[in-house]
């Protein structure tokens, strides 16, 4: 096992974010790192047409939450580069047991959000070749269902504006604060 601990514990910051109640400690070949308590995670930052296959959370969890103390404070503190944060990350998900595909689908999310992230950016165009190469072999998984639910999700989003405007008071403010 690839962490000292099987657990992740974490509480809920806010309706996206997660925050690290006991720090995630990975034990690389050479390497150890540590994501303190207190470091708020989204988990595994998906794309909401994807989520229908990578879900947020998963075996993976303990990846995406070291992935995103990596590219976060690694970069900041010149730990490591997003290269190899991305790289770790993939090494990390073959560690806990994700299977090919998903890990790879995974590895080229992360690559293709460093290109689109200035502070990520750099190397990129190393890794360029293998990414392009995957993505186009991946995108018939892919691409077929994430155009079904984006018709979905934007047939949702018109139902959901036309109830709200014809019924009183639904969509307030107020109301999505109310706990039942």
């Amino acid at each position: 096992m690839p962490f000292d601990s099987l657990a992740l514990t974490v509480r809920r910051a806010s309706d996206q974010l997660w925050e690290v109640v006991e720090p995630l400690v990975y034990r690389g070949r050479r390497d150890t790192f540590v994501v303190p308590a207190g470091f708020r995670t989204d988990f595994a930052s998906v794309p909401r047409l994807v989520v229908w296959l990578i879900p947020r959370f998963g075996r993976y969890t303990p990846a995406a939450v070291l992935h995103d103390w990596l590219v976060t404070t690694g970069l900041q503190t010149r730990v490591v580069s997003s290269r190899d944060a991305d790289g770790l990350f993939r090494r990390v998900l073959r560690e806990l047991g994700v299977p090919p595909v998903r890990r790879w689908l995974m590895w080229c999310g992360v690559r293709w959000g460093a290109l689109a992230n200035p502070l990520r950016r750099s190397g990129w165009w190393v890794d360029a070749p293998r990414l392009l190469l995957l993505s186009v072999l991946l995108a018939p998984l892919v691409v077929p269902p994430g155009v079904v639910v984006a018709a979905a999700l934007g047939l949702y989003t018109v139902v959901e504006s036309a109830v709200a405007a014809l019924l009183p008071g639904v969509g307030r403010r107020a109301d999505r604060g109310m706990r039942l």
